[in-house]
């Protein structure tokens, strides 16, 4: 199942199930997104390049405002985040989740309402929570016990923030070691088997100028199944009861935050997101109901969901070289705008484009142009075997955690990132120009 729908099946190579639900073959290997052809999108901006699908991505948030109707839905900003997806965010209903200051304050610029912003971070610095506080931030979590006196200084006794608290539950999911942060040991939240939890929650609720207005947790990402999700509901609303009884507050918010798995490849599990919907919503009445609480505001923190599969990143090759039994499939980028294989062995599935290929299917490894070893962006994938330098490489899935973690390895500049839409095809961001990167530099 995918993550929201599941759009038609086309074209060849294990079909188009991963791509936008726009994506058209007219014919064999002409294949287009929003109803413009790719191949001619890296003909005019270049490659790499992100394309992003703006249909798909409002129809993404359109599905999580169906499926939590009564929810606040708060796009994770840190998957991808410029000023036009702030725009289709806000124009959907949607809230944003932003990690730093520059987050809040492109977004904020953009027009989009900060009382609808939560300001999140391990370790925010105090130009992070003197940026959220003049900008007005809807809600900001509270990571560690050392933030509640910073940022109640800086809101200073007449003044008034609204706040949540990042617990960790003790529940492990995920699809990597890297992305479960759920569990005890690891820099996020306050653990509630060690106490530090319930203590940072009575000291809030002793400073007046804090408002603590629920709990938080985020247990990790790429989330496939929906039982991590009922465990932690059963966990936080059991908090939600104690700090009732210890406290006599009722805790009117609970943020379950984000994590919701796509697939990157037609034969990867998603997370189903009406089973998600449905479960948790039935989980957390009977969980309320046996603690006699008041059912609390749900928020959720769809990121990589709404984004990802709305990117399709485009790619030259530049080599292609045989060693022994292996083929290498050499393009223009790499790690420097992919690096979530080099972290965390991610796998996609490319596929060749603006030609169609002569030769049958081979397994070929496509690998980045950086002096890195473990610059491979598709290990062991089937590409035609005529495949030969100047072709175009596309790969689907591209929209969460590309740009955003793009580097300056190397200094070969950034991608540019275009949406498509009803034919026609528009620069959200500009490529990264050598111009750029010697401005930054002052050293002389």
């Amino acid at each position: 199942m995918t993550t929201v729908r599941e759009p038609p099946a086309l074209g060849t190579g294990g079909g188009l199930s991963v791509w936008p639900a726009s994506a058209a073959e007219r014919s064999r290997g002409n294949l287009s997104v929003g109803g413009v052809p790719l191949a001619g999108l890296a003909d005019r901006f270049g490659t790499p390049l992100y394309v992003l699908d703006e249909g798909e991505v409002r129809e993404r948030c359109r599905t999580y405002r169906h499926a939590f109707p009564e929810a606040d839905v708060v796009y994770a900003a840190k998957a991808f985040l410029c000023r036009a997806m702030a725009h289709w965010v806000d124009e959907e209903g949607l809230g944003l989740e932003v990690c730093s200051a520059g987050e809040l304050e492109l977004a904020v610029t953009t027009g989009f309402p900060p009382e609808r912003i939560v300001l999140h971070g391990n370790a925010k610095s105090p130009h992070d929570l003197r940026t959220a506080l003049r900008l007005g931030v809807g809600r900001i979590v509270i990571d560690s016990a050392s933030e509640i006196a910073r940022l109640a200084a800086e809101v200073g006794r007449d003044g008034h923030q609204r706040v949540l608290v990042r617990i960790v539950p003790g529940i492990s999911a995920g699809g990597h070691d890297k992305i479960r942060t759920g569990t005890d040991g690891q820099k996020f939240g306050l653990s509630v088997a060690d106490g530090h939890a319930q203590h940072a929650i009575a000291r809030i609720l002793g400073l007046p100028q804090l408002e603590l207005t629920g709990l938080h947790c985020h247990l990790g990402s790429q989330i496939t199944l929906v039982r991590p999700y009922l465990t932690a509901v059963r966990r936080m609303v059991g908090l939600l009861a104690r700090v009732r009884d210890q406290h006599g507050v009722t805790l009117p918010e609970l943020d379950l935050g984000g994590g919701h798995g796509i697939a990157y490849r037609p034969q990867d599990k998603a997370l189903d997101l009406t089973r998600l919907a449905r479960r948790v919503r039935a989980e957390l009445a009977e969980s309320c109901a046996a603690a006699r609480l008041p059912v609390p505001r749900l928020i959720i923190e769809p990121g990589r969901a709404i984004v990802g599969p709305a990117g399709v990143a485009l790619y030259r090759v530049l080599a292609v070289k045989r060693t022994g039994e292996r083929t290498f499939v050499a393009v223009d980028g790499g790690m420097s705008d992919n690096p979530r294989p080099a972290l965390y062995g991610a796998r996609y599935a490319p596929r060749l484009i603006g030609r169609a290929g002569a030769a049958g299917q081979r397994p070929v490894t496509v690998v980045g142009r950086h002096c890195e070893a473990g610059d491979v962006l598709a290990a062991d994938v089937a590409l035609p075997g005529d495949v030969r330098p100047g072709d175009l490489i596309a790969v689907p899935v591209a929209g969460a955690y590309h740009l955003s973690m793009a580097s300056g390895y190397n200094l070969v500049g950034r991608p540019p990132v275009v949406a498509v839409a009803g034919g026609r095809a528009r620069l959200l961001v500009r490529r990264e120009s050598p111009a750029d990167i010697r401005d930054r530099d002052v050293g002389l």
